[in-house]
């Protein structure tokens, strides 16, 4: 029998094998770490500057802020300088490895953990001996188990849905999965947002209670960039109000409104022409067209869907965290961890999944630990 049995060979499980020297991993992909690799550009954007529960969707912010204390921005960061690796920041109080994804993989490989690749997990039992996982390539049996499986984001890297099967086998809860830090789709109103193809721009965006100050990104199938992104994960449904200007400016009545306005005049002129105002002299316009041109400072719009999993780069949703206690294990299953996406806990963009990643990692580790010692 196996002190434990990994189930995913990602950021997080790779993370709590450094701490459970016992461990088998077991990982469907034919190589472990895709995500890490392609994450970030290739650098891989291992946490942010400031890390807070704030930054994070999820039902339980306080369970949340504990496990992040556990092991913070700032332990990770001396964890990895301690393995040689001192990530810098590049924008927005983001860390990335100084060259490449591949320093962080390999300080996750370098403890050299038991790795069953190309393993798919069918399904996980308790009997009185132990957990058994059922693969493609026999049974494992274990005395603790960590699903650290991931999400369905990233089909393209093989992302599957296993953990959320097995919890729900133990009778754990799920959270509703939606794509999530992913591009929104338009309804017929805004169709002429698709005419603006490759257009970015900086504006601020009000979603759910947040506010995002960032670019966005006019795409074919509707609304992307930054901004949108992190604004897909507080998205339920309703309107989303873009402010393209903070306020309009001092316009001249003798010119014409697209010559004045500090915007793409691709944009603006698609833009009056979606509100039903002429580029025109701003004497020429009528008070209910001046009140109009107002929309740029407040335009509200209600998203049709999402891009979809495909395009998505993370689950929001998952495994209820009233079923998890702070060790990260199941409280209907003793033994049984979990840790990473497969919970429903999901940071915006800039590093804050990762350092979940990590952080609900070491607390699995630890609380695994001290089971099979």
């Amino acid at each position: 029998m196996r002190d434990t049995i990994i189930i995913g060979g990602g950021a997080a499980g790779l993370f709590a094998s450094i701490y459970l020297p016992n461990a088998t991993i077991l990982e469907h992909n034919p190589k472990p770490a895709q995500k890490i690799k392609i994450s970030g550009g290739g650098k891989c954007n291992v946490t942010n500057k400031a890390v807070s529960a704030d930054h994070y969707h999820s039902s339980d912010p306080s369970f949340v802020h504990k496990i992040l204390e556990k092991f913070d921005n700032r332990k990770l960061l001396e964890f990895l300088a301690k393995k040689g690796c001192r990530p810098v920041i590049r924008k927005k109080g983001q860390y990335f490895c100084p060259h490449s994804s591949s320093e962080l993989i390999d300080i996750l490989l370098s403890n050299r953990p038991q790795i069953e690749l190309g393993c798919e997990v069918e399904s996980v039992e308790k009997t009185n001996q132990g957990f058994v996982v059922h693969t493609t390539k026999g049974n494992f049996l274990a005395k603790t188990v960590l699903i650290a499986s991931g999400g369905l984001s990233y089909k393209k890297i093989g992302a599957s849905g296993i953990g959320y099967e097995i919890a729900k086998s133990f009778g754990h809860t799920i959270i509703p999965l939606r794509p999530a830090l992913v591009g929104l789709t338009v309804q017929k109103e805004q169709f002429w947002f698709k005419e603006l193809a490759g257009i970015s721009m900086r504006v601020k965006v009000e979603v759910g209670g947040k506010l995002f100050e960032d670019d966005i990104l006019f795409a074919h199938k509707g609304i992307s960039g930054p901004a949108i992104l992190n604004a897909s994960l507080y998205w339920e449904r309703g309107a989303i109000i873009l402010s393209f200007l903070p306020k309009l400016p001092k316009l001249s009545p003798h010119k014409i409104i697209s010559t004045q306005l500090p915007l793409p005049k691709r944009f603006v002129k698609a833009f009056l022409k979606s509100i039903g105002v002429e580029d025109k002299k701003v004497g020429e316009l009528s008070q209910e067209e001046k009140k109009r041109l107002e929309l740029l400072c407040h335009y509200p719009f209600a998203p049709a869907g999402t891009f979809g999993f495909e395009r998505a780069e993370v689950t929001k949703g998952g495994v209820s965290l009233s079923e998890i206690d702070e060790n990260m294990q199941s409280r209907l299953a003793p033994g049984l961890f979990f840790a990473g996406e497969v919970l429903d806990v999901t940071g915006e963009l800039g590093g804050y999944n990762f350092q979940w990643a990590f952080s609900s990692a070491y607390a699995a580790a630890k609380g695994m630990k001290r089971l099979v010692e």
